[in-house]
């Protein structure tokens, strides 16, 4: 994604609350702040690793902004790092320190490239040197499951789909996804919830919460509460705040 804002717009803060896509961001134009609840703004790496999250965070963009991602299937991330999730729960880690000096290169020549195209290539031909080809296993079948009824999947109905007892179920999911299946459930739910809103601002929280499974309203802000540190309605206000929404066009 690339956009450029006018130098009088430095003061745009744009909200980003997490969803439950593990990636890596490479940012080879100006760079990026992050600010996390109750701290500072500070300078973002050129490349972080970004592991299971919890926690809303605000974005500064520079004047030139480009973002490139390198988005995950469920386990994916885990599958790269070989290690366990957890060790990354709600922060950002700047990629080198996880994969090697070899990611400078990539953002250097990130920097240099003229086309999305060509960035595409680059990222692409860095990343297709650490695939280790390996079957799908009944774990990540049920993990993409969950995903695609929009973590509606009953858990019990999942560990059995990984042919797991819901202990080892749970144990494993921790190791490979850094938190619990039921908040990967309410993640994946909470987030279908915020991209309909930043699509369609017009719909009502009601008809939200109907779309997106939630039981009632109040389960919806309980969500929001917890991975926003807000209500749905203040959300709503730093969604119109700003001239475009980061997440509207994910897809999972």
């Amino acid at each position: 994604m690339e956009a450029t804002f006018r130098p009088e717009l430095d003061h745009l803060v744009f909200p980003f609350p997490p969803t439950p896509q593990h990636s890596i961001h490479f940012y080879p134009r100006d760079p990026m702040q992050t600010q996390r609840v109750n701290s500072i703004f500070e300078q973002t790496p050129d490349c972080i690793v970004i592991g299971p999250q919890v926690t809303k965070v605000n974005l500064k963009m520079g004047s030139n902004h480009c973002i490139v991602s390198v988005v995950f299937h469920p386990g994916g991330l885990h599958r790269l790092l070989k290690m366990p999730m957890h060790e990354l729960f709600d922060q950002a880690y700047e990629a080198t320190w996880l994969l090697g000096s070899g990611l400078s290169e990539v953002n250097y020549k990130l920097r240099e490239a003229k086309q999305p195209l060509e960035m595409k290539t680059i990222v692409d031909e860095y990343f297709l040197t650490k695939i280790v080809a390996s079957p799908v296993a009944a774990f990540d079948m049920a993990l993409k499951q969950m995903v695609k009824s929009d973590g509606l999947l009953p858990i019990e109905l999942a560990a059995s789909l990984a042919c797991l007892s819901l202990r080892q179920f749970e144990r494993k999911f921790k190791e490979t996804m850094g938190y619990s299946p039921k908040v990967f459930s309410r993640l994946i739910r909470f987030s279908k919830a915020y991209r309909l809103k930043e699509r369609q601002p017009h719909l009502s929280w009601t008809v939200i919460a109907h779309t997106c499974g939630y039981f009632d309203q109040m389960h919806l802000i309980r969500d929001f509460k917890e991975f926003t540190d807000a209500v749905p309605g203040t959300i709503a206000l730093e969604i119109n705040s700003v001239p475009m929404g980061l997440q509207a066009g994910m897809k999972f």
